[in-house]
């Protein structure tokens, strides 16, 4: 006979090794089921500058609201010169998702900056080709605040400086919110004006403003079609005969003005508005009175 004793050692034995077993052997997988993701690895390599089917775009640098659709819409109405909506490439990122895909990118001489450029660089040249055109500009606002990147990538770009009195900007912004947070509106136009006033310190810029634009625009685009080396057109002071896409939110401006199809006059700053310190000093280093 056995002894009792025995089989319940057994017993333990026999429970204790499954358990072993399973803690040390693999997991079981499905047919073709896909291995568990894992985060990707942090890497400190940074890729060269791969070539540009677009070498030298243009890209308009400006704050909101400082008029920049109106500008969008004057030069795309020129022959050679496509200038579509906002575009926002900035916010159009590549992510590498597995583990071995910085590696795998790494060895083709690519990191994730890199690629986000080269997409960039794909949409801008996909655009300039369907328009037939062999100008192209971008005049997405927010662009500003990267244009050391964009500088870094695009070495032969082209910058167009559109400047506004920042009084304004402000007083633009306040009537366009349901709910303005002036406090919040002061600094967001800093932010603006800041970069803005680096570009025209560190580029070689073309620089205007709203306010000529508006009163001047034939000798104003006259020096804008020099700059980026085309001749002038005066059907591009016409925009309203073209078509420029659609006007909506996200995109640029869609206020009935810019819709109208007209040049119309700059609304000037309230020279009553008093401006924060640092506001005040740029504006007057753009040659705005305050």
């Amino acid at each position: 006979m056995r002894d009792p004793r025995m089989s319940a050692i057994g017993k333990g034995l026999k429970r204790r090794g499954r358990l072993m077993v399973q803690a040390v052997s693999p997991p079981r997988r499905r047919l073709n089921a896909m291995p568990a993701q894992r985060g990707p690895r942090e890497s400190s390599y940074v890729a060269p500058r791969a070539p540009r089917l677009v070498d030298s775009p243009v890209f308009v640098l400006s704050s909101v609201r400082s008029g920049s659709t109106l500008l969008r819409v004057l030069l795309n109405s020129h022959s050679r010169i496509r200038a579509p909506h906002e575009m926002h490439l900035r916010t159009v990122h590549v992510q590498l998702t597995r583990s071995f895909s910085a590696e795998a990118m790494k060895a083709l001489e690519l990191d994730k900056t890199e690629l986000e450029h080269l997409l960039w660089d794909r949409v801008l040249h996909l655009e300039l080709t369907r328009s037939g055109k062999d100008v192209i500009v971008d005049k997405t606002p927010p662009n500003t605040l990267i244009w050391p990147r964009l500088h870094r990538y695009w070495p032969n770009a082209r910058y167009i400086l559109l400047l506004r009195h920042p009084g304004a900007v402000i007083a633009s912004l306040t009537e366009r919110r349901r709910d303005p947070d002036l406090q919040s509106i002061h600094a967001e136009v800093l932010g603006y004006a800041e970069k803005l006033e680096e570009a025209r310190r560190s580029l070689d810029t073309h620089v205007i403003t709203y306010e000529e634009l508006t009163a001047e625009p034939e000798q104003t685009m006259r020096g804008l079609c020099e700059y980026l080396g085309v001749e002038w057109e005066s059907g591009m002071l016409d925009y309203g005969s073209r078509d420029h896409g659609t006007f909506r939110p996200q995109l640029g401006d869609w206020s009935s003005t810019i819709k109208s199809g007209r040049i119309q006059p700059a609304r000037p700053a309230d020279p009553s508005t008093e401006l924060p310190p640092r506001l005040a000093e740029l504006a007057k280093a753009w040659g705005y009175p305050v």
